[in-house]
């Protein structure tokens, strides 16, 4: 039995999509532990990008230092991410949700996107949807359905992989009330862990905690948008606006640490000169400049700095070689970012948060 027709939210999440491209180019590779990352060689410095389902089920997870995964699945196979292959995958992979009757898209990232769509069996619209891709791709993808943006992220992994799932207001608290609150999408481990200083450790938790109380930890905006995340609530619109950068940014994580001033100067040149040229494509102003570093072994500190508009590529420089005057003397670096912040164009969406290209 089909519901009445009504406008739902659907989020769409490729399975293992790094892992499963690499596969389709390997398919001997096919239910074998494969990992991506780096230039693919676990001596280097360099983190995980994604693992394959075969990979993980032996701890390995994005962001873990690809040694680590070396030594946690020692015959697994290493690929040097292929950021190019990747992209025109998903590229494919959009075109075919754009063309689903009925849908709007919002992109969120190489692997997925919300679908919006107005249907009577949201269901059977979104086995449309993966047989689509599958057959297009020949990758496979998973669903969330749901009455907002937050439902639907969150119920897509329920229904992984392969399959779907439906979280609304009516079985949000029965389906997600017990669980932590780093559960949530917006809430990381560094947030759940502020919040459980204040008693608040589960979904059911948040959604009844005291918005003075969250004002106060968070501030007055996202105290109470923590909250609204508690209950599932919040925008059920799908914006197909293309999504427009606020910035651009480069780092590197060095073979060797640098401790001499003058090759973490020319490191930061050298990224800079990189971003610069990924700013003056846009053809707007840069009005920020930020510096990250990271201190053997793992401590990561950024710097930021508002700057007057200006297109001047060696004013540019300036402020960021000001920010590395900064970096504390002598102390081995193993990473540094140059980030340069641009003015938004005249149409841009007023309050917009992006969802790439920070740190």
């Amino acid at each position: 039995m089909t519901d009445p027709e009504r406008a739902w939210v659907l989020h769409v999440d490729l399975d293992q999509f790094i892992a499963a491209v690499e596969v389709l180019r390997r398919p001997e590779l096919a239910g074998k532990p494969v990992i991506v990352g780096g230039r693919g060689d676990p001596t280097e410095r360099a983190v995980v990008s994604t693992a394959s389902y075969e990979a993980r089920a032996f701890g390995v997870g994005s962001g873990m230092p690809l040694r680590i995964a070396a030594r946690k699945v020692p015959d697994a196979i290493i690929l040097p991410v292929d950021a190019p292959a990747y992209t025109a995958v998903s590229e494919e992979v959009m075109a075919t949700l754009r063309a689903q009757p009925g849908a709007v898209v919002q992109v969120l990232g190489w692997d997925e996107a919300f679908v919006g769509v107005t249907t009577d069996d949201p269901e059977a619209y979104a086995r449309a949807i993966q047989a689509a891709v599958l057959e297009r791709t020949r990758l496979h993808c998973s669903v969330g359905i749901g009455d907002t943006l937050v439902r639907a992220k969150n119920a897509t992994d329920f229904g992984k992989p392969r399959g779907t799932f439906r979280l609304t207001a009516e079985n949000w608290m029965a389906v997600m009330g017990e669980k932590p609150t780093a559960a949530l999408w917006g809430v990381g481990s560094k947030i759940s862990k502020r919040l459980a200083a204040h008693g608040i450790r589960t979904v059911a938790d948040l959604a009844d905690a005291d918005e003075a109380v969250l004002a106060g930890e968070f501030g007055p905006k996202m105290g109470p948008w923590f909250r609204q995340l508690g209950r599932g609530d919040g925008s059920a619109v799908v914006d197909d606006t293309p999504w427009v950068a606020r910035g651009h940014g480069r780092e590197t994580t060095f073979q060797t640490d640098l401790v001499d001033r003058a090759d973490i100067e020319q490191a930061a040149r050298d990224l800079t000169a990189q971003v610069l040229e990924d700013v003056a494509a846009e053809g707007r102003p840069v009005i920020g400049v930020g510096l990250k570093v990271r201190y053997a072994p793992f401590t990561t500190k950024t710097l930021v700095h508002r700057i007057a508009e200006t297109f001047d590529r060696d004013v540019v420089l300036a402020e960021i070689l000001a920010l590395v005057a900064k970096i504390e003397p002598d102390r081995p670096l193993r990473l540094l970012g140059v980030r340069a912040e641009m003015a938004m164009p005249d149409d841009a969406r007023e309050g917009h948060t992006p969802t790439r290209g920070g740190w």
